[in-house]
């Protein structure tokens, strides 16, 4: 499976993007898809999922209430809409999935490459 990220950039605090997970080789929809970040010289941190099997949605702690996962139906793409961005999202943000419907080990799937997220004034 393939995955592009795309739609980061830099950002005052305070500030939104959307970021936007496609696939020209898989349909997305039928899969549980993901997000998570990695910062220099910390680990990968796991942000929010969506299944497909119920669409239920999951958020870590920091950014819950700020971000929000959804699907473009017809479009083949996750994206993550990030309000109120604060420079510790600052980050490199990756969407994954391991091709099944649940959230449970999205992180051990396939991802590609990244889309730089810098929060800064």
């Amino acid at each position: 499976v393939q995955l592009q990220a795309s739609g980061g950039g830099l950002v005052q605090p305070g500030g939104s993007l959307r970021l936007s997970c496609a696939s020209p080789t898989t349909t997305l929809d039928y899969y549980a898809v993901g997000w998570f970040r990695q910062a220099p010289g910390k680990e990968r941190e796991g942000l929010s999922c969506i299944s497909s099997a119920d669409g239920s949605t999951s958020y870590a702690e920091s950014v819950k209430g700020r971000f929000t996962i959804s699907r473009a139906y017809g479009k083949n793409t996750v994206d993550l809409q990030m309000n109120n961005l604060r420079p510790e999202d600052t980050a490199i943000y990756y969407c994954a999935t391991d091709l099944m419907s649940s959230c449970d080990n999205y992180l051990r799937g396939a991802f590609g490459k990244g889309t730089q997220v810098t929060v800064s004034s």
